[in-house]
């Protein structure tokens, strides 16, 4: 595959994505040599950005049917496909009782127990502090969901902005980030885009080498969202090939801390409230979604919650299993970016449940992964049709003379869960062959985004053909202090 470079030092969507530069032709074609040493005040950050703002007030849009009647028409909320648990949980976790999250009992104002970990909580509380008990009900309402959706609209551009940077000649990919389908539709149903924000911003220190701070960003979001704390799996593998286990525990030790800074003091406060998160978790049974209630609903297989519970994690484990075993025996390390889309996809594909918010957990790995508009946006199509149609599926068990008939709300799950696997498959292929990985053909580099990781030499790998480093060279390595180390291969292992 060709290498595509840009003039300027970035790459350019229209020189080295087939899909844009075919759409190209409507202004005349892929930008030439004159448009690239143009300098402009629209830089490739500014344009992204504004396309986040553009996104942003493009959901507002989506959801102002629900707004102007404060989500109080369960019937319209649905079929409109401008549902959110913001409205709803203000109302149901006595956060417009003033109760603070976890600490306080809310069973004492008649409501029920915050079922997120502690910063999202957190989040929920502080964001309604402005509202004034004064205010008529569906006012407060309108208000809190317009502060949670401006602040919304900033951790978007927060992911932008961090995705952009993180591979520095590839800036334009962020641009997929801001106009998601699932960015646009879902990110205002619940607070995911702390954690994808946060997680954004961990993934960005990583690219800039500096292990610390991406942990700490890591155990920051897994107060927010537990997803975040995933990535820490593939990144032990990718270090074990790599030699760089050191930078590893950095990062797994500095998450570790800022972990416990944000979850200990609620625990000792009142560990009922902060373990609530975690018995839900595993009491809940197969829900909106997942596999395991097509089995359920469609084929009557609906084992005790243990056995479910058993079932999803043995299920996970065994394909964080291979994707342990696809990094160690790739005949290239993959870059860190694919196999952590690899990583929350295994996990959002196995769980009890599948909301339709946890796309944008997706969307910037996605990104990062493999960025191809045409197997991007064929795969948001998919997940387009999974959102409404979990929407109004609801209304058909509320009333089955509308809305959307189980067999076919299982046929969206499949649509769903087939177009994920898709899109993993085209990444499992570009590690594989990694002269189809977009990013590498595009830059000629080893892991851009990758920070020590990248032009690393291999140390340990499981394959039985003589290794070749990153820069070419064969049989030999070099060492963190450049000088040259034999590579032993023993039946399939290698190591130095």
């Amino acid at each position: 595959m060709a290498t595509v470079r840009a003039s300027d030092d970035f790459v350019l969507p229209t020189r080295d994505d087939p899909m844009v530069a075919g759409a190209s032709t409507v202004i005349g074609g892929p930008i030439g040599r004159r448009a690239i040493a143009t300098r402009s005040w629209w830089t490739p950050l500014r344009i992204v950005l504004l396309l986040a703002i553009l996104a942003s007030a493009l959901g507002a849009a989506i959801d102002s049917p629900c707004s102007t009647k404060a989500w109080g028409n369960g019937h319209e909320t649905f079929s409109r496909g401008c549902y959110s648990d913001i409205v709803h949980l203000y109302w149901g976790r006595g956060i417009d009782e003033g109760v603070l999250p976890y600490v306080e009992d809310p069973a004492t104002t008649g409501d029920s127990e915050i079922e997120y970990p502690v910063l999202t909580g957190a989040v929920m509380y502080a964001l309604g502090v402005p509202i004034s008990d004064s205010w008529e009900p569906d006012t407060r309402a309108r208000a809190y969901y317009t502060i949670n959706a401006i602040v919304i609209a900033l951790l978007l551009a927060v992911t932008v902005w961090a995705t952009a940077l993180t591979v520095r000649r590839r800036p334009w990919d962020a641009a997929m980030v801001a106009v998601a389908p699932g960015m646009i539709l879902a990110s205002t149903i619940n607070w995911d885009l702390w954690a994808v924000a946060v997680t954004a911003l961990a993934l960005l220190a990583w690219a800039r080498r500096y292990p610390v701070l991406a942990g700490l960003l890591l155990g920051l979001g897994g107060s927010f969202k537990l997803y975040p704390l995933l990535l820490l799996g593939p990144l032990l593998f990718l270090c074990i090939r790599a030699g760089r286990l050191r930078y590893w525990f950095l990062a797994l030790g500095s998450a570790a801390l800022m972990w416990l800074a944000a979850n200990l003091p609620i625990m000792i406060s009142r560990f009922d409230g902060w373990a609530h998160f975690y018995r839900f978790s595993t009491e809940r049974g197969a829900d909106f979604g997942s596999p395991w209630l097509v089995l359920r609903d469609a084929f009557d297989i609906n084992p005790p919650i243990e056995q479910l519970n058993l079932w999803a994690a043995g299920v996970l484990v065994a394909l964080c299993a291979g994707i342990g075993l696809l990094i160690l025996a790739a005949p290239r390390r993959p870059r860190f970016h694919q196999v952590a889309f690899l990583t929350v996809a295994a996990f959002v594909l196995s769980n009890k449940v599948y909301s339709p918010q946890f796309i944008v957990w997706l969307i910037p790995l996605a990104v990062l992964a493999r960025p191809r508009w045409r197997d991007f946006l064929w795969w948001q199509a998919a997940e387009v049709v999974y959102f409404f149609a979990v929407w109004w599926y609801i209304i058909w068990q509320v009333s089955p003379e509308r809305g959307l008939p189980e067999t076919y709300y299982w046929a969206a799950i499949a649509v769903h869960i087939a177009a994920t696997l898709a899109f993993a498959g085209l990444v499992v292929r570009d590690i594989l062959r990694p002269d189809h990985d977009p990013v590498r053909s595009s830059l000629g580099e080893d892991d851009p985004g990758g920070g020590v990781l990248d032009g690393a030499p291999d140390r340990f790998a499981l394959r039985r053909e003589s290794v070749t480093s990153p820069k070419g060279t064969s049989d030999r390595v070099l060492s963190d202090e450049g000088s040259s180390e034999d590579v032993v291969v023993v039946d399939g292992l290698h190591s130095h």
